[in-house]
């Protein structure tokens, strides 16, 4: 169980109530990190703000940076990130066989030099950001461009963040359908 409580959407502010809304329509459910974090409603509009840029905008796709949020999720032993973005990832396209043996990656041939280097610098990165060599930035910059650098560490960097806070308070997967609001009865009548 989660060190610290959930809280629902009757415990929050309207604002909070919204994005909420938001995540419930995006996701089925509203994730037990957001509804942690919303004892911090600032931090956690400011975090939500963040999470969209990092995955939504850019040029690397969504498809590579769930691959490297899963990969770095394993490294970091999370099982609260690896419950729902194994699920994202794999319906982007990633196969239960190179999801559940992501690990092996630099033995694999099924996936691209370009996924590798991305992979390479997840784990790295995630061990010890002082360790990435010119060696490694070379080999990565002859594949993404400085913006999909950016790009790359920042969904590392996110989610070594998220991994750290879920980890640290033994924070519980969420299930479908948890958090949401049903509609008062008012509004279920006046909507009938």
């Amino acid at each position: 169980m989660s060190r610290i409580a959930r809280l629902d959407r009757s415990e929050v502010t309207p604002e909070m109530a919204e994005l909420y809304d938001k995540a419930f329509a995006q996701r089925g459910n509203v994730p037990n990190m957001f509804r942690v974090m919303a004892h911090r409603p600032e931090i956690f509009a400011s975090m939500q703000a963040h999470f969209g840029a990092v995955l939504n905008t850019g040029t690397v796709s969504t498809r590579l940076k769930e691959l490297i949020i899963v990969r770095t999720s394993q490294v970091n032993q999370t099982p609260y990130c690896l419950a729902s973005h194994t699920i994202l990832a794999r319906g982007l396209g990633w196969s239960d066989d190179q999801l559940a043996h992501l690990a092996d990656w630099p033995q694999r041939d099924d996936f691209t030099p370009a996924e590798k280097a991305a992979l390479r610098l997840a784990e790295t990165v995630t061990r010890d950001a002082n360790a990435v060599s010119d060696e490694q930035f070379a080999e990565l910059r002859g594949f993404y461009s400085e913006g999909e650098v950016v790009e790359l560490l920042c969904a590392i960097g996110l989610f070594n963040y998220f991994n750290r806070f879920n980890n640290a308070l033994r924070m519980e997967p969420t299930k479908p359908g948890e958090g949401g609001c049903a509609v008062p009865a008012l509004e279920q009548e006046s909507a009938g």
